[in-house]
């Protein structure tokens, strides 16, 4: 995967909504590509990440993550403060250590719920990244194996509720179709 020109300028030419920081958030359904993106955008950039699957708190938080995202890193951000989280430890299913976010130019924000509202209204890019649902499922299981098997139906009923209501895929300033 690569960056094409016109990502490219909505990058370098989005004005902040976040304050110091510019941030990419990179959104879209589950196996649609967008950690392999944000680590292109990362390696390009030379910025840092957030991924969004350590502030969901387990397989039933996916509806807590926009909300965690804008109060412990998003705001702080905004007002020129580090930020910081805690991570989800996905094998112990209980909250671990506290992961700091400095102030930097570019933030990559990647996963589900990144440019959810209310933060998504901090993102200076909004990306949509998909492709069909049988493509999806099929990287997802690729990549967690039997781990994700017996969640990805509970997970897809939680990305319809939360992108639904928000119109998330409405309100990017890029889709990506990754099949």
């Amino acid at each position: 995967m690569n960056l094409g020109a016109e990502l490219r300028t909505l990058i370098e030419t989005a004005p902040s909504r976040c304050g110091p920081v510019r941030v990419i958030a990179i959104d879209g359904p589950s196996g649609s590509g967008k950690t392999d993106l944000a680590r292109v955008i990362v390696e390009a950039y030379r910025c840092p990440m957030i991924e969004v699957e350590y502030l969901i708190p387990g397989w039933d938080g996916l509806a807590e993550a926009p909300r965690l995202l804008t109060d412990q890193v998003l705001e702080p951000l905004s007002r020129g403060v580090p930020g910081a989280y805690r991570r989800w430890d996905w094998h112990a299913n209980t909250w671990a250590e506290t992961v700091e976010v400095p102030v930097t130019e570019l933030l990559v924000v990647e996963g589900c719920g990144s440019s959810v509202r209310p933060a998504g209204d901090f993102a200076a890019v909004r990306l949509w990244l998909d492709a069909p649902a049988e493509i999806r499922r099929e990287r997802a299981l690729a990549r967690d194996g039997d781990t994700y098997l017996p969640h990805w139906t509970r997970w897809a009923r939680q990305e319809e509720a939360l992108f639904g209501p928000d119109n998330t895929p409405a309100r990017a300033d890029l889709h990506i179709c990754t099949a």
